[in-house]
């Protein structure tokens, strides 16, 4: 049977000094290295300031719930079922794209390791694994490991350059139009009435793809043209 971190603590004070200090502790904890994660490593890349009002207070929440369940199943249960629920409601509602699911996920992962630093985990311990998160997030992020590049998807208006021959044409005009250094285009649905083609383009970014790109872009089986 679970057992609350209350029922645990006998005390005849009204106010346990220690266990209030730990979870001050452990809260603070949490809310830097959440604040870091969206602040520093999250929000330069995607700038999406709407997200960080909603993680900031995920993190606190699955925190404070962690914290005063006493069974660590149940907790590690409680943390799962709290990201499947985001997960549903992401088909519910407006599409969330991966990157902002992943934050969430690492999000309420962290916060619940947090959760158990009184119970199960030393502070020691605690600071370890915040600082484990924060550097390998700050790792995938920057271009150590991989070139990050955005893409676009658009309707072309020049089909004459859309051959495998002409690439190099193709990504000047696109490169003139809009400004970008192109790295590389891939061509979809194509419409030889309308003189019209759909186009992939990728290129080089110091942010990730904005909100359009990621969250509003047109499925992929409505590519098509249509009449």
């Amino acid at each position: 049977m679970a057992v609350s971190v209350r029922e645990k603590r006998q005390s005849d004070e009204f106010i346990d000094t220690k266990h209030v200090t730990e979870l001050l502790i452990a809260f603070f904890i949490n809310l830097i290295a959440i604040a870091i994660i969206v602040r520093g490593l999250y929000y330069p890349k995607c700038k999406r300031g709407e997200f960080f009002f909603t993680y900031i207070l995920i993190a606190i929440s699955t925190f404070m719930l962690i914290y005063v369940l006493g069974d660590v199943k149940l907790k590690a249960g409680i943390a799962l079922g709290l990201f499947a629920i985001f997960s549903i409601i992401r088909y519910r509602t407006e599409q969330v794209a991966i990157r902002e699911m992943t934050y969430l996920f690492i999000i309420i992962a962290l916060s619940a390791i947090n959760g158990l630093t009184v119970s199960e985990l030393s502070l020691g311990e605690v600071i370890i694994i915040n600082l484990l998160f924060i550097f390998s997030i700050w790792i995938c992020e920057s271009k150590i490991l991989i070139s990050h590049y955005s893409y676009k998807v658009i309707k072309y208006d020049n089909v004459n350059l859309i051959t495998p021959d002409k690439r190099a044409e193709l990504i000047a005009d696109l490169e003139k139009r809009t400004g970008l250094k192109i790295e590389k285009v891939e061509v979809g649905s194509i419409d030889f009435l309308k003189d019209a083609a759909i186009v992939k383009m990728y290129y080089k970014s110091n942010t990730s793809n904005n909100s359009v790109d990621t969250t509003l872009k047109t499925p992929v089986d409505e590519y098509k043209l249509k009449d």
